[in-house]
């Protein structure tokens, strides 16, 4: 039995795949804006032990590192707005956004903890010596060198993102993989929509593993 492949239809996918291109990328960027910064308080509290903080996040990391994002996404969109008020009218992409963040932030935070470790203690406490406080030398000194360790963790973290974004659909957002669904479902053609989107996604994350690689280098130069 020969293959049964439509070229014509395949290609009319990619001028309907780039409209939701869009919104992939601005669920994935703004889930990583969110989760780097959560990310970065987390692993600051556990660096620093805070009483109280530190061991609830510690929690908080194991629970959203050690379930799906599928279950993390419907426990936000539908079991929370059950019971917080305020979130009752909360769209999609919000919870898809939340469901990211939170999910990212978790790996995240793990990275830049990691990383926090990996510089010379004694560095801080030159910091201090000077007069500096521990945000201080952590935001002048001790960052700028982690991050400079992190950021390959950090962007492989941004391409997982890219692919969790495609979990979106099934709460109703219509990025990429929701359209790839739409057409699929619509025209019977399940093995060229599909094959479109993975190519889709395939050209996403080759781009932004090139600027990995160009910003890597530069951070690079700037230490040698």
């Amino acid at each position: 039995m020969m293959l049964n492949f439509d070229t014509e239809f395949f290609i009319s996918l990619f001028p309907i795949i780039l409209k939701y291109v869009k919104v992939t990328l601005k669920l994935s960027i703004v889930s990583l804006i969110c989760a780097l910064l959560l990310a970065t308080i987390i692993a600051l509290v556990i660096y620093f032990k805070v009483k109280i903080l530190s061991p609830f996040l510690k929690i908080w990391v194991s629970i959203f590192r050690g379930t799906p994002l599928v279950t993390q996404l419907f426990f936000i969109y539908f079991g929370l707005a059950q019971v917080i008020p305020f979130l009752k009218n909360m769209n999609g992409l919000t919870a898809a956004i939340l469901g990211l963040s939170l999910n990212a932030s978790a790996h995240m935070s793990e990275t830049l903890r990691g990383a926090i470790s990996s510089v010379d203690k004694g560095q801080i406490e030159a910091c201090l010596s000077i007069g500096m406080t521990n945000l201080r030398a952590m935001t002048r000194v001790v960052l700028p060198q982690a991050m400079r360790v992190a950021i390959p963790a950090l962007s492989n973290s941004f391409v997982d993102i890219i692919k969790g974004s495609a979990m979106a659909f099934t709460i109703g957002v219509t990025e990429l993989m929701g359209a790839a669904q739409m057409e699929g479902a619509s025209n019977y053609k399940f093995f060229e929509t599909f094959t479109a989107v993975m190519l889709a996604y395939w050209i996403i994350t080759s781009i932004f593993g090139q600027l990995q690689k160009i910003l890597e280098k530069k951070l690079n130069s700037s230490y040698s």
